[in-house]
């Protein structure tokens, strides 16, 4: 029996709180699940900073990653089988791609990217490929088989049908991020109808697309994934954290580059602050790693990175103030006078941060990113863009909301004896 087709002689199961069962029958994914890199995912949680804004948001991406497989497994299962759009020696591929789509995720996810400049879909695709355990389990299947799942992760395959189930605007990784952050963080906002949306699913040559009978639950969907960014994701004490963490991470290379003797020499991070990081090196990251240094930093005799670590192992987060740059930026560069004057450091205290989300989106001829829109499958067979059926849809569409915050520490204001003067100008224009 070739490797690609060998079922386990019994079926494995993974108690979830989402799907209530993670169901897993091939050998080869029961063998990606088992190797270290995907193991690393437990280490790496799900939402990043936002445990210290919703205190139950303390899931993996270990979770995430076998739920996004479930779907996949059944939408491919239980509602593509025995359609002649499918072609099922497509199903481990998709559902390889599925269970490693996050992959590459470091510590923090998205904050640390920002900080190292690093893409985890980059990172993902290097793990398929590179000398790691996850290579080994894929090769099994066939030699070309790594380069075919990386291809779908990286959405340059020529199976569009298959890249479409895993990243697209209706897609089993935002189906199951929405409902696993809302139940994790105790929010209502992420919960839609997916049983729904999963029995009126289609498969075309190109994509996925909906029956529009469905069409009330897609919309749903969408509303939901607006107040969950809104809500949760872009929660302004969960990017205060994020601004603290990022600040941490530049004062540390920057003291790194200056020659600065650390009390613990920071071993894990000196590629990252070199910029010649290996594969070996990141997957020696996650956040355990992180929180370590981060409690010895503490300690450090450099006023800046001993203060921003302390903010946040002990969450001592900056204050905010609602910011429009396009207005106020002179009121920006006052503040920064005044910052420096009361002997604060602009650089890490005074940080304008932006959050940006577009709902909804279909494909405008001139833009630079094609968005591929959700289509309705009409009675007559017709396709029809979602916009143009939805009332509510359409009045999202294209619509980019974006949110800036002024972050500062409170506690650095306050009135003292030599500078109540100057700190009270302070506070008077962040009020």
């Amino acid at each position: 029996m070739q490797y690609s087709a060998e079922k386990l002689t019994e079926e494995k199961v993974f108690k979830d709180p989402v799907h209530r069962y993670v169901h897993v029958q091939d050998r080869v994914i029961w063998d990606l699940i088992g190797t270290k890199e995907f193991q690393r995912l437990r280490r790496i949680k799900q939402l990043g900073t936002t445990f210290l804004t919703f205190h139950g948001a303390e899931h993996s991406r270990f979770n995430h990653s076998l739920g996004v497989y479930e779907i996949v497994r059944r939408i491919i299962d239980d509602v593509f089988r025995g359609r002649p759009e499918w072609n099922d020696d497509e199903r481990l591929l998709t559902l390889c791609a599925a269970l490693l789509h996050d992959l590459g995720h470091g510590p923090f996810s998205h904050s640390f990217e920002k900080v190292f400049d690093f893409d985890h879909e980059d990172l993902t695709r290097a793990i398929i490929l590179g000398n790691t355990e996850v290579n080994k389990v894929l090769l099994k299947v066939s030699p070309d088989f790594p380069t075919q799942v990386a291809e779908v992760i990286a959405k340059t395959s020529a199976k569009k049908l298959v890249v479409s189930m895993i990243s697209s605007q209706i897609d089993a990784d935002r189906m199951d991020y929405l409902q696993r952050d809302a139940y994790f963080t105790g929010v209502s906002y992420g919960q839609f109808d997916m049983e729904r949306i999963l029995r009126v699913m289609r498969p075309k040559e190109e994509q996925v697309v909906i029956k529009k009978s469905g069409m009330h639950a897609v919309e749903d969907y969408i509303m939901s994934r607006y107040q969950m960014y809104w809500q949760v994701y872009f929660h302004p004490v969960s990017r205060s954290a994020e601004v603290v963490l990022r600040k941490i991470l530049h004062r540390a290379k920057y003291l790194y580059e200056n020659n600065y003797s650390f009390k613990l020499e920071p071993i894990h991070f000196m590629s990252l602050f070199q910029e010649k990081v290996t594969l070996e090196d990141y997957l020696k990251l996650d956040e355990s790693v992180c929180f370590y240094y981060f409690q010895i930093w503490q300690e450090e005799k450099d006023a800046i990175l001993s203060d921003l670590c302390r903010r946040f192992v002990n969450r001592n987060l900056f204050k905010y103030a609602e910011f429009d740059p396009a207005k106020e930026y002179k009121k920006l560069a006052e503040l920064t006078v005044l910052f420096e004057k009361a002997g604060i450091d602009p650089e890490y205290y005074l940080i304008v941060d932006s959050s940006s989300d577009l709902p909804y989106d279909f494909y405008r001829p001139g833009e630079e990113e094609e968005r591929l829109p959700i289509h309705l499958l009409m009675k007559n067979g017709e396709l029809r863009e979602l916009s143009r059926e939805s009332e509510i849809v359409d009045a999202i569409s294209g619509k980019r909301r974006t949110d800036h915050k002024l972050y500062y520490p409170a506690d650095f204001i306050e009135d003292n004896s030599s500078q109540s003067e100057l700190k009270k100008q302070i506070r008077a224009l962040l009020e």
